[in-house]
């Protein structure tokens, strides 16, 4: 049986990160200082998505190190982050799936809630399937799987993507997420996109009716389910299948070629993006799942860091203004010098275009009305 490293493990499974290329432009001057912070040890808490969580654990052990402010980030899904943010009871939140629409109606009476995409990544579907050392699905065959139509491995329905190889007569065991969960919203999104009975059946949101299966909470669940189980397949952020040692299925992606998930294949899915918001326009819309490329891996997603248009009007009395600009160097950092971590835990960096969106963004965010980060 495999067992899922715990995450103090995994960032020593991964090494240090590669040298730095090209350093960041110098970060905006606050509009006053954050010194008190830094000096008096004081906590930034965040909540959200587990996604990116490996990610943000790295970047609070080397920001605290370099800057000695101390963030929290609890991984308690996007769903979550989502309500916490709405709740005022954190300085940001992580979430993989943008705002909906209802809840970003209700935040506008606040002033809005802006996205900074922080990375990106890959949701994987991984198998555990002792003796199988290859596997192809396409997406209708996988959301035949999780509709519950196709029950067993060797189905003809997969047998016949696997010429050759020895499938068992066992029963699938499903995994999926049991807690509101960005990585459920993807995943549930290129289902939707790519077979009509799911689109129509179950839809795409961050919490579903599951037909069938177990659930776990958090990527950490699922990928634990996986391991422990035989037979078992589910869906995780490609950190958590490449640092666990989990089996990854190859995907027929948009282009009709048999892919394997990589940062590259990631990268060309935000590549092929459309034109993408800034500041406080929604980004309700976005979905880079199903992209079209010839190395496009089809389960790609932006994660974002979530923070109040105003942060003082929304929060000013649960957050100082000191931490209000001590949580926006965080993000400015994350987004700049932070990318070079990214890649030694399997999140590509940014696309160039993507850093001056959220440049725009983080310097657009103000405490009663006045820039909290100035040029």
């Amino acid at each position: 049986m495999k067992h899922v490293l715990p995450l103090t493990l995994l960032f020593a499974a991964c090494g240090e990160p590669t040298p730095p290329g090209q350093m960041s432009e110098k970060p905006p001057a606050p509009a006053t200082t954050a010194e008190s912070t830094k000096s008096g040890g004081k906590a930034l808490n965040g909540a959200g998505a587990s996604f990116p969580y490996p990610l943000l654990s790295k970047w609070s052990a080397v920001y605290h190190d370099d800057k000695g402010v101390q963030i929290n980030y609890q991984s308690i899904g996007s769903g979550g982050g989502q309500k916490a943010i709405l709740d005022k009871t954190v300085a940001f939140a992580g979430s993989d799936a943008p705002l909906p629409q209802d809840k970003w109606d209700l935040a506008q009476a606040d002033g809005g809630i802006v996205h900074v995409p922080e990375t990106l990544g890959a949701v994987v579907p991984v198998v555990h399937l002792p003796g199988v050392e290859s596997l192809r699905l396409t997406g209708p065959v996988l959301a035949g799987i999780y509709r519950g139509t196709v029950t067993k491995w060797n189905d003809p329905a997969i047998a016949g993507l696997n010429p050759g190889i020895a499938l068992p007569d066992h029963d699938i065991v499903v995994a999926h997420r049991s807690d509101g969960s960005g990585t459920t919203y993807v995943f549930t999104g290129y289902l939707a996109k790519v077979d009509p009975e799911w689109a129509s059946a179950v839809g795409r949101d961050t919490s579903v009716n599951w037909p069938v299966g177990v659930g776990g909470k958090g990527n950490e669940g699922v990928s634990g389910v996986v391991s422990g189980n035989e037979d078992a397949i589910g869906y995780v952020e490609l950190a958590y299948a490449a640092l666990n040692h989990l089996q990854m299925v190859q995907l027929q992606n948009h282009d009709g070629n048999w892919v394997s998930p990589t940062m590259e294949g990631v990268s060309a899915a935000a590549a092929a993006a459309p034109d993408l918001p800034a500041g406080p326009a929604s980004w309700t819309a976005v979905d880079i799942t199903d992209e079209p490329g010839a190395q496009t891996w089809p389960i790609a997603s932006f994660t974002y860091l979530l923070f109040y248009q105003d942060m003082g009007k929304a929060q000013g009395k649960r957050l100082s203004r000191e931490d209000a600009e001590a949580t926006l160097r965080f993000a400015w950092w994350a987004v700049h010098d932070g990318q070079q971590y990214g890649p030694a835990l399997q999140y590509p960096a940014l696309p160039a275009a993507v850093v001056t969106l959220d440049e725009q963004t983080l310097k657009g965010i103000t405490w009663n009305g006045e820039p909290l980060l100035k040029d």
